[in-house]
C-alpha cells in the first residue's frame, strides 16, 4: 500500500511558473489523497512548491537534507520530520527505506541521478516501487527519447520501458499511483541484459 511519496524535483528558484503551478498542483493532490510526502527538505524551487501545498492540504511532511547543504540554510522548518545525513547517498537511503512510490518533477542532475538509481533498484528487484515521471512542458521527451536510444541500441533489456511511467499530469500521476499493482518482476540475466 503507497502512503509516503518520495519526491525528486529542482531546487532552483528561476524556472518558468508553470513547473511551479504543476508541483503545487501535485502536491495538493497528495494532501487531498491522504498520502505523506517525503522529500529533500529545501524550502526551495519545485520542492517547496508541492511540499508547501501538500502540507497545507493535510500530509505529513518529511524531510532528508545533507549536513553540508543544511549548513546553507535552505532547509525549511516546515517538515513534521527532518532528517540530517552525512551525505548525498546517506540522503537516497533514507529516502527510500521510509517512502513508498517515487515522483520525479523537472529537476537538474542531481534529480537525474537519483532518478536513474531507482529505475536500477527495481529493474534488479531491490523494490517495486512505482516510479513517475510527471512530464510538465514536456520537460522529460528527451530523456525519454534517450531511454528508448539504450534500449534499441541494446544497452538495456526492453522490459525496462515497465519500470517508469511518464505522466501528463499531477492528476495522472495520482491516477498512476492510486492504481499501480506491484508485478512480479523476472530478474533473471535474461530479463536484466539486453537482447
Amino acid at each position: 500500500m503507497i502512503k509516503r511519496i518520495c519526491l525528486f524535483a529542482s531546487s532552483s528558484n528561476y524556472l518558468e511558473s508553470s513547473y511551479y503551478s504543476s508541483a503545487a498542483e501535485l502536491g495538493r493532490l497528495i494532501g487531498l489523497g491522504g498520502y505523506d510526502l517525503v522529500y529533500g527538505g529545501s524550502n526551495l524551487g519545485l520542492m517547496w512548491a508541492c511540499a508547501s501545498e501538500a502540507k497545507a492540504n493535510g500530509a505529513k511532511i518529511t524531510g532528508v537534507m545533507p549536513e553540508k547543504l543544511q549548513n546553507l540554510g535552505v532547509n525549511t522548518n516546515g517538515c513534521d520530520e527532518f532528517y540530517v545525513t552525512v551525505g548525498m547517498r546517506e540522503r537516497k537511503a533514507k529516502i527510500d527505506s521510509i517512502s513508498d512510490a517515487v515522483v520525479a518533477l523537472a529537476g537538474g542532475f542531481g534529480t537525474l541521478e537519483e532518478l536513474s538509481e531507482m529505475i536500477v533498484q527495481k529493474q534488479l528487484g531491490y523494490n517495486k516501487k512505482p516510479i513517475v515521471l510527471l512530464n510538465t512542458n514536456g520537460f522529460y521527451n528527451k530523456l525519454n527519447e534517450f531511454f528508448e536510444e539504450v534500449i534499441n541500441q541494446k544497452f538495456a533489456n526492453k522490459n525496462v520501458r515497465n519500470l517508469y511511467y511518464l505522466a501528463d499530469s499531477p492528476q495522472d500521476v495520482m491516477d498512476y499511483l492510486r492504481n499501480y499493482k506491484p508485478s512480479e518482476l523476472n530478474v533473471d540475466k535474461n530479463a536484466i541484459y539486453a537482447r
